[in-house]
């Protein structure tokens, strides 16, 4: 028999997800919290992020929140010093904060270019580099990337090619330092998500059903609760043999 309720497990590890405080990224944190991790929640929102914190305390799971701006490198540099010091020690590291605007290329100013790219992928190296020098050192670590199907096709009726160009980067990053860190026993894989029911995700407008809904195979929109699991998957040991993957959960979207 295989044990697969222990390969799922994250007992006695601890986990950092950026952006952790709303969306996707406080339920990556929950799933994680579900899982046995310890979670520390990086974010700028400090009253949301202590209320998120407050709540996974109050369901049994040992979580932390810290102020952090992960585009700025002595804060990242912070953010896991401060983990340690808290939880005395760090495993896993999930890339989640992001970015968006969305506005056709001739119309996307050097700020709105920046803007994104500092935090879907600048940040994404940063905190990578960050930890990732720490898991080396301690010869085992995970990084989830939150990449997109965005990264994969181009998204239709709105244009975003900022966000488009960024995921397609954190995909081909993931590869790289996964090809790197391999041999010290750290795996980086991504998490490429489709049309995902969030407040900052507007599934539910009709002008956006028959490019967002009718064209994928499932013919919905999926939920941040079916999502997260597949973190808890790339984060534990149900998917040791698996590093440099772009695991893609789009409802069958870029299937045609």
């Amino acid at each position: 028999m295989i044990d697969t309720r222990s390969s799922f497990s994250l007992d006695g590890r601890v986990a950092v997800v950026t952006g952790g405080t709303r969306g996707l990224g406080e339920g990556f944190a929950r799933a994680l919290g579900g899982a046995g991790a310890s979670v520390m929640l990086l974010g700028r929102d400090r009253a949301r992020g202590e209320a998120v914190a407050t709540e996974l305390i109050g369901e049994g799971v040992d979580a932390a929140y810290l102020t952090a701006d992960v585009t700025e490198p002595d804060e990242v540099t912070r953010a896991l010093e401060e983990t340690i010091t808290r939880f005395g020690r760090c495993d896993i590291l999930v890339n989640n904060a992001g970015a968006c605007v969305h506005a056709p290329a001739l119309d996307v100013t050097p700020e709105d270019w920046r803007k994104v790219m500092s935090v879907n992928l600048d940040a994404v190296w940063t905190c990578s580099q960050t930890f990732g020098r720490h898991f080396v050192e301690q010869r085992a670590g995970v990084i989830v990337n939150i990449g997109s199907m965005s990264g994969l096709i181009v998204n239709r009726p709105q244009w975003q090619p900022a966000y488009n160009a960024s995921k397609a980067a954190v995909h081909h990053l993931t590869r790289s330092l996964a090809a790197e860190w391999g041999e010290f026993g750290v795996r980086v894989n991504a998490l490429a998500p489709g049309y995902i029911k969030t407040d900052m995700s507007p599934v539910d407008e009709p002008r956006f059903r028959q490019n967002w809904i009718e064209d994928a195979p499932l013919r919905r929109y999926g939920t941040v609760e079916e999502l997260a699991p597949a973190v808890v998957f790339l984060a534990s040991d149900a998917s040791s043999f698996i590093t440099g993957s772009v695991l893609v959960a789009d409802g069958g979207y870029t299937a045609f």
